[in-house]
C-alpha cells in the first residue's frame, strides 16, 4: 500500500524572516554536573591548564551552539556574583537553596567568560542578574566590572582578578523566572515589573546600548500567563528588547503520539506571547515590537522519579547528579519538531536557549575521568544550527492528519525551509506518526535548485533506542535513498516517528 502523502510549496516570495544566529543558543546552570564534571574538569585527561574538558568543548562547538546563557535558571536568583570572582582558593563556598546543593565558586564569571571564547567567536554571553534576593545596586555593580573599562573600583578591581580587557556582555536577563512561587524572592507581576523597569533604565544610564529580556511566564499552563506579560510590559516595554518564555515536554502516560506533537503547544505559546506583547505596545501606541527569548527549552522527565533528588536532599553535596534525562530517539524527534517550530518563527523569536548544555537534560552526557558522548538530542540541534541560516521560507503543509488526547487533530507533517546566503536551501521535517511513512513532494517556485544534496534521517526501529557510556554511538543519523529533485518538484519519502534534513543546491 502507498504511503500517505504531504506536500507544500516553497517560494522566495514569500518568507517569514532571516534567523538570528542566537536561536541556537544554549544554557550552563550551576545545577548538577552541568558545570562541575561536565564542563570543568581540572584533573581530566583532556583538561585544558583552565580545567576546561577540551573533549567537551570540542562537542559543543560541534553542536553549534551560539549564545549561552549563564548562570542560571533558579539558581541565579540567590546568587553573589561578587563570590565568582578573584583568586578562585579564596572564593567562598555557599549553599544553593534553589537545587539544594554546595556551591563552591570554583568556576566563575571569569572562567564562563573564557569557556566562551574557547568554544569560538560565534558563542555570546548571556548573563542574567539576580533579582530574586538582590536588586538594582547588585546589576549595577555587576555591570561595571564586567564592562567598563577601567578607571572605577569595580572595572580596576576586575583588571587586578587578570582580566584587563572588559567582558563585553550586551545581552542580559533580568531574573529567572518569578512568576513562579518556586522562584528564591518570587513576586508578582507589579513587583517584578517595578523591580525590571528600575533596573533596566539603570542600566541603560551606564549604557544605552546593552540587550535586555524581561522575564515571561515560566510556562504556558501559569496561572497568570498572559496577565504576568501584559503587567511586566506595561512598565517595561520602552526599557526593554525581549519577554523570556520558558517550556519542557515530555511524553506521559504512554500518550506518544501527543509526546509528538508537542511543537503545537509550543507555537500557541509563542504566537499568544506575541499577540499579548503587540496588544500592550498597541495600547501604548508604541511603534516598537518586543521580540521574545526562549530562553529555556528542551525535552524534561519531570513526573518521572528521581531518586538522586531525593538523595542531594537528605545533604548539601558538591555537584550531585541531578536531572541526568538519557534521551531516546523519540526524544530526539520531538526536539527536532521543536527546532521546527522556533525557525517557523525567525520573525519574532530573536533568541532561543536549549536548557540546558551538558548533563543536565543535556544534549552532551560526561563521566567523572571517562568519556563525553553525544545524546540523541545532539544531532538535530547540530543540523539546524548548520544548515538552519539564513531566510526562514513560509511553509503551509497539506498533511494528513492524525487525532491526539491533548491537542486534537494533528498534521502529521511539521516542516520549514530556510533559504541560505547561496541559494541553497534546507527542508526540516518530522513525520509524527509511529508506524507508517509519509510521501512528500515540494514544488519549488521561481528557485534554481537542481540536486538534492543530502537527504538525513533520525529514526531507529526501536523509538526508544538512546546513546549510552556503553554503546554511545548507538543512534546516528543516516542517509536516505530515493530523494529526487526533478522538474521543480521534491519528491521524498519520510520514515515513521523521524528528524529529516533534506538539503537542495
Amino acid at each position: 500500500m502507498a504511503p500517505r502523502s504531504a506536500r507544500f510549496t516553497l517560494d522566495p516570495a514569500f518568507a517569514v524572516g532571516d534567523v538570528d544566529p542566537r536561536l541556537f543558543g544554549s544554557f550552563v546552570e550551576h545545577l548538577g554536573r552541568c558545570v562541575y564534571t561536565g564542563i570543568y574538569e581540572p584533573g581530566h585527561p583532556s583538561a585544558d591548564e583552565a580545567g576546561l574538558r577540551t573533549d567537551v568543548l570540542g562537542l559543543i562547538r560541534e553542536l553549534g551552539v551560539t549564545a549561552v546563557r549563564y548562570p542560571g535558571g533558579n539558581f541565579v536568583s540567590g546568587y553573589k556574583w561578587e563570590d565568582s570572582v578573584g583568586p578562585a582558593e579564596e572564593r567562598p563556598r555557599r549553599l544553593d537553596p534553589a537545587w539544594h546543593s554546595t556551591e563552591t565558586n570554583r568556576f566563575g564569571l571569569s572562567e564562563y567568560i573564557a569557556f566562551l571564547r574557547k568554544i569560538g567567536p560565534q558563542a555570546e554571553p548571556m548573563m542574567a542578574v539576580n533579582l530574586g534576593t538582590r536588586g538594582v545596586e547588585e546589576a549595577l555593580d555587576l555591570q561595571e566590572y564586567a564592562n567598563h573599562p577601567s578607571g572605577t573600583a569595580w572595572s580596576d578591581l576586575r583588571a587586578a582578578h587578570g582580566d584587563k580587557n572588559p567582558f563585553g556582555i550586551r545581552l542580559w536577563c533580568l531574573g529567572n523566572e518569578m512568576d513562579g512561587p518556586w522562584q528564591t524572592g518570587h513576586k508578582t507581576a507589579e513587583e517584578y515589573g517595578r523591580l525590571a523597569a528600575e533596573t533596566a533604565r539603570a542600566m541603560r544610564q551606564i549604557d544605552p546600548d546593552v540587550e535586555l529580556v524581561a522575564c515571561g511566564s515560566s510556562g504556558q499552563a501559569m496561572e497568570t500567563f498572559a496577565a504576568w506579560e501584559a503587567t511586566v510590559l506595561t512598565e517595561t516595554y520602552d526599557l526593554v528588547d525581549h519577554i523570556s518564555l520558558h517550556a519542557y515536554y515530555e511524553e506521559t502516560d504512554g500518550d506518544r503520539d501527543s509526546f509528538l506533537a508537542s511543537a503545537v503547544d509550543m507555537e500557541s505559546f509563542i504566537e499568544n506571547v506575541v499577540a499579548t506583547c503587540d496588544h500592550v505596545g498597541a495600547r501604548l501606541k508604541s511603534k516598537k515590537k518586543i521580540n521574545l527569548s526562549f530562553d529555556e527549552w528542551n525535552v524534561w522527565y519531570q513526573s518521572r522519579p528521581h531518586p538522586e533528588v531525593e538523595e542531594s536532599l537528605r545533604d548539601w553535596p558538591e555537584a550531585p547528579r541531578l536531572l541526568e534525562d538519557n534521551y531516546t530517539v523519540t526524544d530526539a524527534v520531538v526536539v527536532g519538531s521543536l527546532l521546527i517550530a522556533l525557525l517557523r518563527h525567525a520573525d519574532r523569536v530573536a533568541v532561543a536557549c536549549l536548557a540546558q548544555l551538558v548533563n543536565v537534560i543535556a544534549p552532551i552526557l560526561t563521566e567523572p575521568g571517562g568519556p563525553a558522548w553525544r545524546q540523541t538530542s545532539f544531532f538535530p540541534f547540530a543540523q539546524a544550527s548548520r544548515y538552519g541560516r539564513g531566510q526562514v521560507l513560509d511553509v503551509r503543509v497539506d498533511s494528513p492528519a492524525h487525532a491526539t488526547r491533548k491537542f486534537g487533530e494533528v498534521p502529521l507533517l511539521h516542516a520549514t525551509a530556510v533559504r541560505a546566503d547561496d541559494g541553497t536551501v534546507t527542508v526540516f521535517a518530522v513525520n509524527r506518526s509511529q508506524n507508517e511513512d509519509l510521501s512528500l513532494e515540494v514544488a519549488l517556485q521561481e528557485m534554481e535548485l537542481t540536486e538534492v544534496i543530502e537527504h538525513s534521517a533520525l529514526s531507529d526501529a526501536d523509538p526508544d533506542a538512546r546513546n549510552t557510556l556503553a554503546e554511545p554511538e548507538r543512534v546516528t543519523p543516516h542517509g536516505v535513498s530515493g530523494t529526487a529533485l526533478q522538474d521543480g518538484t521534491l519528491s521524498a519519502v519520510l520514515e515513521p516517528l523521524s528528524w529529516n534534513v533534506i538539503r537542495l543546491g
